[in-house]
């Protein structure tokens, strides 16, 4: 099919099949490049066009090929001559008949079509990644089957009213494929081909769908409007996400290369790029103003050990007094958390009791200090720099949830990610996960990662996903909110496929949602439930040198007791005790 990267088994010209060894004919190749460098210098059909249609990147790949290499059915060139997909052949050259009758009023067969196809040929290869080695005869005839078939499939997607609105209505479909497809989807094949209609290397350009239908409609325009009908009704059909109907866009078929773009424009709106760049910007320029100190001379704090501290302290508590009817709740906050905090700078220098600092001030103060670090200067750059492998974790669904954070289900796409602090509650969009879901996502995300010069949104929504789910509890604390539609056998299988969806081509941030992951675990953080629980596993449970810390305090406390009662009568303190010895009592 094409010369360089051809999957195993696929084949790379006409004559080419399973296990052949690629034949090199140098005198075609010749012609070939003669013919294309003798081309019209004017021809510029193919000028801006970028590609759409990618091989999928092999970090993706490897470990579940089976999701990006159809099992059912070949769409364009890049997997046509596979001999396993050749029982679809028929079906596709009916609908082709069934194209050329209806094609037979004005006065046409689908050799004008094929004709007109080969004048585009430069345009066509534009969208596709791999170098097509075959001819362009060939290529042209390809796509008018092809995309006849996939219009007679697309045509029971058709909307009530022709665009956008109303929902899809019944379209009669022919005998020779009523075994293959239904409007409800539920036979088996049905199925089948809509996986197959969205892998990325699966795809036919949509403008050669609207030069199909031309000939059949009384104008372009209502050529684009029917192709936009049939893909509204699809997109209603296969978004994963909730969105409620008098809110789904209309497809705009002139904005859109192919079916798989469409639905990633569906789901990250093209406006989302550009404004977490311009919400990054903002936090960099409001780093630069919260940076400046506020002491408003900007004199020098004096250094002096414990003296300094005193010093502070006695001088915070006088004005504390004098101000404490003017001074407002908010501004009384700093005093406060400076009197917790200077005894135990002033012990810190104190043996024994040095090695408790990091402990109790991790305890006390780590919720106050990460708040205001982390609400201020320290944001922007978080946002801001690239990501490292640490900071995609996240708690679990059952994590938040004993924490008191409340998950809430949005109708809408990703850009409704957020989280709000007044009511500890994580929105996330409902998303409806099925067994088509799974490839769905993965051709998305092998899209994104190659046509996407932004951050990888889609890409970052599969990691948080995998961050929140570890079991099968936390599928079914989602699945009770409203935030995952199971339409899967059972939680166990939603785990597994977000579990396995943690594979990037690289690593990015997308700043209005790792907003929200830096809010939740701040908030998490924060809780005092938490930090007692990772205070005890961190410093009890598995610090020897505090629990002989602790053994060392309560030995020297006995024997400070021991020898205290051997000078003075403890009975004098703790009353006298009643010992039984051989059967007789004495008094101590």
């Amino acid at each position: 099919m094409a010369a360089g990267s051809d999957h195993e088994g696929s084949g790379s010209g006409s004559g080419r099949r399973r296990g052949s060894p690629l034949v090199f004919d140098e005198l075609r190749w010749v012609v070939q490049i003669r013919d294309s460098l003798t081309e019209d210098a004017d021809d510029e059909d193919d000028n801006g066009i970028p590609v759409s249609v990618f091989n999928v990147p092999k970090q993706l790949q490897v470990h579940k090929p089976e999701a990006y290499v159809p099992q059912f059915i070949a769409l364009g060139p890049y997997h046509h001559w596979r001999p396993e997909l050749y029982e679809m052949e028929r079906y596709k050259l009916a609908a082709a008949r069934r194209a050329q009758r209806r094609l037979c009023p004005a006065g046409l067969k689908l050799d004008a079509l094929v004709t007109q196809f080969a004048r585009l040929e430069r345009k066509v290869r534009a969208y596709y990644h791999r170098y097509l080695d075959f001819s362009g005869e060939t290529l042209s005839w390809m796509m008018v089957v092809d995309g006849a078939f996939l219009l007679e499939f697309l045509q029971i997607y058709a909307t009530a009213e022709g665009v956008g609105g109303g929902k899809p209505a019944l379209r009669r479909v022919s005998s020779r494929m009523a075994h293959l497809v239904d409007f409800a989807g539920r036979k088996s094949a049905h199925g089948l081909i809509l996986r197959d209609m969205l892998m990325l290397e699966n795809q036919i350009p949509l403008f050669l769908l609207r030069k199909i239908l031309e000939p059949q409609c009384t104008s372009a325009e209502e050529a684009a409007r029917l192709l936009a009908s049939m893909l509204t009704g699809l997109m209603k059909e296969l978004c994963p996400f909730k969105m409620i109907d008098g809110d789904f866009p209309a497809v705009d078929v002139t904005k859109h290369a192919h079916l798989l773009e469409v639905l990633y424009y569906l789901l990250v709106p093209m406006s989302t790029a550009d404004d977490t760049t311009a919400e990054a910007h903002d936090h960099d320029d409001n780093d630069d103003i919260e940076e400046q100190p506020s002491d408003g001379g900007g004199e020098e704090k004096p250094s002096g050990g414990g003296y300094e501290y005193v010093s502070q302290l006695f001088a915070a508590m006088c004005g504390m007094v004098s101000k404490l009817g003017s001074i407002p709740l908010q501004n009384m906050m700093k005093p406060i958390e400076f009197v917790v905090k200077a005894p135990w700078k002033m012990l810190s220098v104190v043996p024994g009791i040095s090695g408790m600092k990091h402990p109790v001030e991790s305890f006390f103060m780590s919720g106050t200090d990460r708040r205001d670090t982390s609400s201020s200067s320290t944001a922007g750059h978080i946002l801001s720099r690239p990501p490292l492998i640490e900071e995609i974790m996240v708690p679990s669904v059952s994590e938040l949830v004993s924490a008191g954070i409340q998950i809430a289900a949005t109708t809408g796409d990703l850009s409704t990610i957020c989280f709000d602090c007044k009511t500890a509650t994580l929105h996330l969009p409902s998303v409806t996960v099925d067994c088509n879901t799974e490839v769905m996502l993965r051709n998305l995300v092998a899209y994104e990662s190659s046509a996407a010069s932004g951050p990888l949104v889609l890409t970052r929504y599969t990691e948080l996903m995998n961050g929140i789910i570890d079991t099968d509890e936390d599928v079914a604390l989602l699945r009770h909110r409203g935030v995952v539609l199971n339409r899967m056998k059972s939680d166990g299988e939603v785990t597994k496929l977000w579990n396995g969806m943690s594979r990037s081509v690289r690593l990015t941030k997308v700043p209005g949602m790792d907003q929200a992951v830096e809010e939740v675990n701040r908030y998490y953080n924060g809780r005092w439930r938490v930090k007692t629980k990772r205070f005890m596993r961190k410093y009890v449970f598995s610090s020897w040198q505090l629990l002989t810390f602790l053994a060392a305090v309560m030995m020297l406390m006995l024997t400070t007791l021991q020898a205290f009662c051997s000078v003075y009568t403890c009975s004098r303190w703790f009353g006298a005790v009643t010992v039984t010895a051989g059967g007789h009592r004495r008094m101590i």
